[in-house]
């Protein structure tokens, strides 16, 4: 039966933990904003908050606070009040984990929309569950061609109950040229492509960095696919150097980065710029590579300086960051406004559903979403498929502080041709 037929909140059960047993974890927060005469309606929220993965979960407890705060007298549906519930679970950082919190959410919790952030390992088994369960989710935090494809998705159909937001392969890799381009290399780059979700969309042969790096005019010498926590990068330093790449790209998780730059550096490889996702996002993973954390670039999904502000708080990108910096003690982090941003979109869409009651009607809400939120329009219907929405990239370059500033790290803006609503810092300058 099509999915469309079914009627009010019936769904098929789907467990996918193995023997049928789910591992059941307490969330972190299970506030309950009650209301007399009305159900609560609730919200299912997944991300790495241990593991190795656990920088882009770091503002979760700030924003899930705030969330709180925020909607502690309800929400408005249809003219009624409702409370609302935010239910919290932890992936762990691992993909068999994220698909077993995510079915507990489903199947006990009986949310009514799934909140999902943080790379392919968390985003795509919580959004399978969902598509399996007519459970409606938004994800985020995941370049959508590892989401929309690494889950094996058909650009004629797309996906029922599950959308995304964020950027894509094709915005990384131009915001990325564009910063290489502007300094004098000999466009020789050297690939860091591990073998999980992220590492096989940007090393891929078709639809990843190789071919436009070679329409581009640069060499790309790849030395095979690694496992992630890799504890010796000989071989690929040792690759690197014979190919005499004055430019470093990849993706990998904040461990690999430091074994890698580390070891660089002790065997005395040094190159002119190294631009890598994922792991030189966060400023715990650059004050932990010390000196070594000056001069590397990026991608920047969100920062203070982009022009936007929230949907549910009114707060200015610049605003948020300065709450969460006074409330933490720590540096802004970027997965901070797209986690903030999830919650704008499912209040927008609680707001807008026809029938609360009916998974299908918040879903179909869902996808009729026009937002604008702290990180930038949410819309789909425009994107480069069906269940895709963009945000706009740029580009920017760790600059170590100068003694007495409130940063050991700031983050530069040093490319934003792809969001020049985000003002420039300056231009890139080459690692020393």
């Amino acid at each position: 039966m099509d999915a469309h037929h079914f009627n009010g909140r019936r769904r098929t059960l789907v467990k996918l933990a193995a023997g049928g047993a789910l591992a059941a974890t307490a969330p972190i927060f299970s506030p309950l904003v009650r209301a007399a005469g009305s159900r609560t309606l609730k919200i299912g929220y997944v991300s790495p908050q241990t593991g190795p993965l656990a920088p882009f979960g770091e503002a979760d407890r700030f924003i899930i606070q705030q969330m709180q705060a925020a909607l502690k007298n309800g929400t408005t549906v249809g003219g009624k009040t409702y409370p609302v519930s935010i239910v919290v679970k932890d992936s762990q950082s691992n993909p068999n984990r994220a698909g077993e919190v995510a079915s507990d959410l489903i199947l006990k919790d009986k949310v009514d929309i799934m909140l999902v952030s943080g790379t392919p390992e968390t985003a795509n088994p919580v959004c399978d569950a969902c598509e399996l369960n007519e459970t409606p989710c938004v994800s985020t935090v995941v370049p959508w061609q590892p989401w929309f494809f690494g889950r094996k998705g058909d650009p004629k159909k797309g996906f029922n109950f599950t959308y995304h937001f964020f950027w894509g392969l094709e915005d990384v890799i131009s915001v990325y040229t564009a910063m290489w381009q502007s300094v004098q290399t000999n466009k020789a780059v050297g690939g860091l492509f591990p073998n999980d979700g992220d590492g096989n969309a940007w090393g891929d042969a078709r639809v990843g960095f190789p071919p436009v790096l070679a329409q581009k005019g640069f060499t790309l010498k790849v030395p095979g696919r690694f496992q992630s926590m890799t504890q010796d990068f000989s071989a690929q330093i040792a690759a690197f150097r014979q190919a005499n790449a004055q430019i470093i790209t990849g993706v990998v998780i904040p461990p690999d980065a430091r074994n890698f730059l580390v070891q660089a550096r002790q065997q005395g490889f040094r190159p002119k710029v190294i631009s890598i996702g994922k792991a030189l996002l966060f400023p715990s993973a650059i004050e932990a590579l010390g000196e070594l954390g000056d001069g590397l670039t990026t991608e920047v999904w969100w920062s203070p300086s982009h022009p936007f502000k929230s949907s549910v708080t009114g707060q200015s990108a610049q605003q948020l960051a300065a709450d969460y910096e006074k409330a933490t003690g720590k540096q802004w982090t970027q997965p901070l406004g797209f986690a903030h941003a999830l919650f704008e979109v499912a209040v927008d869409t609680f707001r807008r559903t026809k029938d609360i009651d009916s998974n299908i009607a918040v879903r179909d809400a869902l996808a009729a979403t026009r937002v604008n939120t702290i990180v930038g329009n949410v819309a789909w219907g425009t994107g480069p498929v069906r269940n895709v929405a963009k945000t706009p990239l740029a580009g920017g370059q760790w600059v170590m502080g100068q003694k007495g500033q409130k940063h050991k790290f700031d983050l530069a803006i040093v490319s934003n041709q792809l969001a020049p609503g985000v003002p420039l810092s300056g231009p890139l300058r080459l690692i020393g």
